[in-house]
């Protein structure tokens, strides 16, 4: 059976290795339901991606939480809870509305590709002396 303090003796001995891969863990695998959504890859695929990233936010809400517990109340606690939160709600509405994230991710690729037609550099012949 596992004990509650075995388990937040863990998360307070190996706090700086787990947050050194839950936190791009969890950026990298919603960043991947990102893409697999706006990509209009198949529902299986999405949610494979959603249920790896669901894991990792709700490891850093846990290991967030054995920090409150204790009362350590400070900025990166906050941080960490925000960000987790934040992955496990882009990959809910991945999974929820995908349509809705999809349009979203069309207008944010139309408008990055706007915004970089504007740096574009001239070709040489089209420098007038």
């Amino acid at each position: 059976m596992l004990d509650f303090n075995t388990i937040t003796e863990f998360s307070h001995t190996y706090c700086i290795a787990i947050c050194t891969f839950l936190v791009p863990a969890n950026l990298l695998t919603t960043l991947q339901t990102g893409i697999l959504t706006g990509l209009n890859r198949p529902r299986r695929q999405v949610w494979a991606s959603v249920v790896v990233a669901s894991l990792c936010a709700t490891a850093m809400i846990f290991h967030v939480f054995t920090w409150f517990a204790i009362g350590v109340v400070m900025l990166p606690t906050y941080i960490l809870l925000l960000m987790a939160i934040t992955c496990l709600a882009i990959n809910v509405w991945a999974i929820g509305h995908p349509s809705s994230m999809v349009q979203l991710i069309g207008v944010a690729v139309s408008a990055l590709k706007r915004g970089l037609g504007v740096f574009r550099r001239k070709k040489s012949s089209d420098f007038r002396f």
